[in-house]
């Protein structure tokens, strides 16, 4: 009898645990988050891909479940973008570049209000960037935009006005990667 309640709370523990992941690729992202003391939700989740290889998994996680990709951005509500880094084509400056391009993109052009706030959070970004490391993009209500880098607070950057920027750089109308925002933005 003891071995089947002990198989049996082994099967039980090993789905909880499944559910508990979403696979991406080779990356296995976390279905719930915690920042500023909330629990957040995994919208959506797929792969960056470039020429073939896959250069991060990308999670959004929201307090619930939204597909609403402008509602998103504009909403001053904390949650988050959690990037796996899977390859080692994605170096500091790659990075830094993209993320410049993406505000360019998701303002139009117009990034002048932006612009110090832009290079104060890309200058977060100081070490090299290497397969494995997991960045976690977060809109902390109250606080703004934070950068985490494989857990530890780099800094941050105020304003809602950049936090929608930021965002829209995976979810708005010029995204980095259009089947990457279609799956942050879930299928349900």
């Amino acid at each position: 009898m003891r071995k089947i309640n002990l198989l049996i709370s082994i099967i039980i523990l090993a789905v909880t645990m499944t559910e508990a992941q979403v696979k991406v690729g080779d990356a296995t992202l976390p279905s719930t988050v915690t920042f500023n003391d909330e629990n957040l939700i995994i919208n959506g989740a797929g792969l960056r891909e470039k020429f073939f290889f896959d250069i991060y998994a990308g999670g959004l996680y929201l307090k619930k479940k939204n597909n609403k990709a402008n509602a998103i951005a504009a909403s001053d509500e904390t949650m988050a973008i959690k990037l796996h880094i899977l390859s080692g084509m994605m170096s500091r400056s790659k990075m830094e570049s993209a993320l410049r391009d993406g505000f360019k993109k998701a303002t139009n052009n117009n990034t002048k209000a932006l612009d110090k706030r832009i290079n104060r959070f890309v200058g977060y970004i100081k070490e090299e960037i290497e397969e494995g490391q997991i960045y976690d993009i977060v809109y902390e209500k109250g606080k703004g935009s934070v950068i985490y880098k494989n857990g530890v607070e780099k800094g941050f950057v105020e304003g809602l006005d950049f936090k929608q920027a930021l965002f829209n750089i995976w979810i708005g109308d010029k995204p980095a990667d259009k089947g990457l925002k279609n799956e942050m933005l879930g299928d349900y």
